[in-house]
């Protein structure tokens, strides 16, 4: 029997069967990163940190990549996107519909092996004080 949603139907022990995408993921997330919830190393990555693979490092045509065979699917979805243009760690999940911590584990893989490069912001901390930064804008008008 089908529901109003059309995506269930109930069996004759009373127990309902879920069809589609109302089934939610098929692969669980722990599944994805085998049960990690960090990269190797311990990283975490931003959510503004920008994701960058090239010929350099990933081959041509992604060769490279492809020989490795420990990589998993959504591995290469990452490098394969991010070869097309850089992408963040939140664009990257939200373009592949996969949660943000599934791929700061991948990501963190991919850096690991040397497949892909993460570009992480400047810290504010880091960044040059707004006045002197002014002052270096009012010395360059006096000239």
């Amino acid at each position: 029997m089908t529901g109003d949603d059309g995506h269930r139907s109930a069996e004759p022990d009373g127990a309902a069967r879920w069809y589609d995408d109302a089934a939610g993921p098929v692969v669980r997330p722990y599944a994805m990163t085998r049960g990690r919830t960090r990269s190797a190393d311990g990283s975490e990555l931003d959510l503004i940190a920008v994701v960058i693979a090239d010929e350099a490092l990933a081959g041509p045509s992604g060769a490279l990549v492809l020989a490795d065979r420990t990589l998993s699917p959504e591995h290469l979805d990452i490098v394969e996107v991010s070869r097309t243009r850089p992408q963040s760690v939140a664009e990257l999940a939200a373009g592949l519909d996969l949660p943000v911590g599934v791929v700061r584990v991948l990501v963190g893989d991919l850096v690991d092996a040397g497949f892909v490069r993460a570009a992480r912001p400047v810290p504010p901390a880091e960044l040059p004080d707004e006045t002197v930064l002014r002052d270096v804008i009012d010395a360059l008008r006096a000239l």
